[in-house]
């Protein structure tokens, strides 16, 4: 009887330290965990494992413009694929678009604006709309950007509608003409808005001003401080 009570203790004992959790939890070991090291969790849950999930940490503004289906033919069959062509902006000047391919629409999708945000451009906008008419081409696609006044609305179509609006300008009136191709617009628009030109830059350029002259203009437009107001104290105020 003594054994039998000495087992029963021993094995109270190890239950109460060893907790078993059941299958499928959160803290149950799975196959796949880093037994040693800092590295916990499996490749897949871990912040740049692959199959992990990516947070998206900016503040750009995305559209996907257009998805096309690609069919290859060879000698074992057709390899089919998808393109997808899209557009990133944060709405303040800043713009960029991307063409990717891929086996599955969201992939592409995924490719073209990870794609995108590596190749960003910075545009000047004056009250809303750009400085002053441009015209774009590229191949057989032509467009004509032109400024419009507050409350005119972008007044443009299609791929246009879309790199202008993410990139941050309100008012503006733009005409494609050639070719409609998704892709082709988006070059033709992002040429044109590669020609634009800066107030300062021209006035330097034909010689008007310099840039001395320049950054005294801007150093006098810019707000001044206010000048600190000294608080009295309690025992100053009550002096006479």
């Amino acid at each position: 009887m003594a054994e039998e009570e000495i087992v029963v203790t021993e094995e109270e004992s190890t239950s109460e330290n060893v907790t078993v959790e059941p299958h499928g939890s959160a803290s149950a070991p799975r196959p796949g965990d880093r037994k040693y090291g800092n590295h916990k969790g499996r490749p897949s849950e871990r912040r740049n494992g692959r199959g992990g999930f990516r947070k998206n940490l900016d503040d750009y503004l995305e559209r996907v413009v257009a998805i096309n289906r690609i069919s290859k033919t060879t000698q074992g069959g057709k390899n089919m694929r998808f393109s997808a062509l899209a557009v990133v902006g944060d709405g303040k000047g800043k713009y960029g678009f991307a063409l990717a391919k891929s086996t599955e629409v969201p992939d592409a999708i995924k490719k073209a604006l990870a794609k995108a945000r590596k190749n960003m451009v910075s545009i000047e906008i004056v009250n809303g709309t750009i400085a002053h008419d441009v015209e774009g081409k590229f191949g057989a696609t032509k467009v004509v950007l032109k400024p419009a006044p507050a409350g005119t609305g972008v007044v443009a179509g299609g791929a246009v509608r879309a790199i202008v609006e993410l990139c941050g300008i309100r008012n503006l009136v733009a005409k494609v003409y050639g070719s409609r191709s998704p892709i082709n617009v988006l070059r033709a628009t992002h040429a044109g808005l590669a020609e634009l030109k800066r107030y300062d830059k021209v006035m330097v350029l034909r010689g008007k001003k310099t840039e001395e002259q320049i950054r005294a203009a801007r150093a006098a437009k810019a707000p001044k401080a206010a000048p600190a107001v000294e608080e009295k104290g309690d025992n100053e105020s009550c002096l006479p």
